[in-house]
């Protein structure tokens, strides 16, 4: 699935088309605004991406100004055939934007009078574009959010299909960036899977407050036209209209609720590709990355690099700075709508592009790109002593508190680095040294799989538990699909 693409700027209007013969109130002013005021305050170059979303707005407003006697159907009908004629023209690319007409909004609507007259200057009746805009944003929003929950099941299922094939691998698991215990690479993996769930159910409640309609608060009171907003509400698949209409104009809670969604999704993903940073290296090892997700050196021929785990990793910064710049946007704003607001687009366009290029991207390199390298993680696992807690627990099971048998496993730990060995490399005498419970028994715990077969219940890394794990979040993402 590719990401939308903002569409490139637009042309600038001709040199002789004087801004204020086209500015909608343009009969308040003595003089058009500068050139480079018209410019400095224009939005179409960005905001055009709403094009469909202002569009099917429009066509429920109408509809139900008709319903309501507020407009006639021959006006309804005509604006219905002329948003036709612009949807069909933005689709194909060849819509006429404007500069001057400013945004997104006044363009369409300019459109539409001169493909329908009069019918066309009756739209706006009982709206603003402050609620305008509101809706369109909403309407947008909602349906990338709806996309991105698509490309979070998406990587779920990569990491899933990974971590079944590597449900019994063995790695070191890690603490401090230093062993702690063995683990299995498919449970490391299910791990971020984990993360990802709860970013798939984030982005659903986010998507609960994103799904209501601003649209009838007009520019900040309401309007006192008999309007139905209900009706326009459940045509535009809205949950309920929005309660306030101060609030519904001026509110970009649910642009910053999303960034801030995103920027969760991204540190996930950013943790991963560290990982893989890391873990590809020489010194490590532990994974391959095929060669279309890295590039080489310009100088330095023998180079592998990770291009792609570094960009993400890079990626996140970006995201979160949006997540700043919209809550920054918002701190000091009064009631109602101030063309402050203008600033919420770009880093909200741009946060839904990166975001759906990273997973995008993530989810075919860890369907299609990686490949672990068991030996590599085996022989790690054996460095740092990583069954020692094995040790501890199997003295607690012959009776020893667990206090006693940390101190009698440290003991046995510092001879064993003494001796440049493992622990289960210790003679049987040599451990009974340390406590007298040690038998002969004990070497079954000391070896990697017993010690991951022995974290054998929901949530632990026995490689049972491992597949159940597997087989529960892959049926979880199958009900969140068919419920969408």
């Amino acid at each position: 699935m590719t990401a939308a693409r903002p569409p490139a700027p637009p042309e600038p209007p001709p040199a002789d088309e004087p801004a204020r013969a086209r500015a909608t109130w343009s009969g308040r002013f003595a003089e058009p605004v500068s050139e480079r005021v018209a410019r400095f305050q224009a939005s179409v170059g960005f905001d055009r991406r709403l094009a469909e979303a202002d569009i099917d707005g429009s066509l429920a407003h109408a509809r139900m100004l008709a319903a309501a006697g507020i407009i006639s159907h021959d006006d309804f009908a005509a604006i219905e055939r002329g948003m036709g004629v612009i949807r069909a023209d933005v689709r194909a690319g060849r819509f006429a934007w404007s500069i001057a007409d400013e945004d997104v909004h006044l363009n369409i609507e300019k459109r539409l009078t001169a493909l329908v007259g009069d019918a066309g200057k009756r739209l706006h009746t009982g709206r603003s574009r402050n609620d305008q805009v509101a809706t369109d944003l909403r309407l947008w929003l909602r349906g990338e959010i709806d996309a991105m929950a698509i490309r979070l099941r998406a990587l779920r299922s990569a990491f899933v299909d990974l971590a079944e094939r590597h449900a019994a691998t063995i790695m070191p698991g890690f603490t401090h960036m230093q062993v702690a215990q063995p683990v299995t690479f498919g449970h490391h993996l299910l791990a971020y899977e984990a993360m990802f769930a709860r970013d798939s159910e984030r982005l659903a409640g986010c998507r609960g407050r994103v799904n209501r309609m601003p649209l009838g608060s007009a520019a900040l009171a309401g309007t006192s036209y008999p309007i139905d907003r209900d009706a326009v509400a459940r045509e535009l698949g809205f949950d309920a209209p929005c309660r306030n209409s101060l609030d519904a104009v001026s509110d970009r809670d649910f642009a910053i609720e999303f960034a801030a969604c995103a920027s969760l999704v991204m540190v996930h993903l950013s943790r991963f590709a560290e990982e893989l940073v890391v873990w590809s290296s020489q010194r490590y090892g532990f994974v391959a990355l095929s060669d279309g997700f890295c590039t080489g050196s310009s100088i330095m021929p023998q180079k592998k690099n990770p291009d792609v785990p570094e960009l993400v990793r890079g990626k996140s910064g970006r995201v979160f700075g949006h997540l700043v710049a919209l809550l920054t946007l918002m701190k000091a704003q009064p009631l109602a709508y101030n063309k402050d607001n203008q600033e919420d687009k770009e880093p909200l366009f741009d946060t839904v592009d990166t975001l759906a290029d990273c997973l995008e991207i993530v989810a075919d390199l860890v369907a299609h790109g990686l490949a672990p390298v068991p030996d590599r993680m085996r022989a790690a696992a054996r460095e740092g002593y990583a069954t020692a807690t094995d040790l501890a627990d199997y003295l607690v099971r012959k009776g020893l508190p667990f206090r006693d048998a940390h101190e009698v496993v440290a003991r046995a730990v510092r001879e064993a680095e003494t001796r440049g060995v493992d622990l289960a490399d210790l003679p049987l005498a040599d451990l009974a040294r340390h406590s007298p419970l040690v038998a002969a028994d004990v070497f079954d715990v000391l070896t990697l799989e017993g010690s991951v077969a022995s974290r054998d219940h929901p949530g632990g890394t026995a490689p049972r538990r491992v597949r159940e794990a597997a087989a529960a979040a892959r049926a979880a993402i199958a009900r969140e699909s068919e419920a969408r």
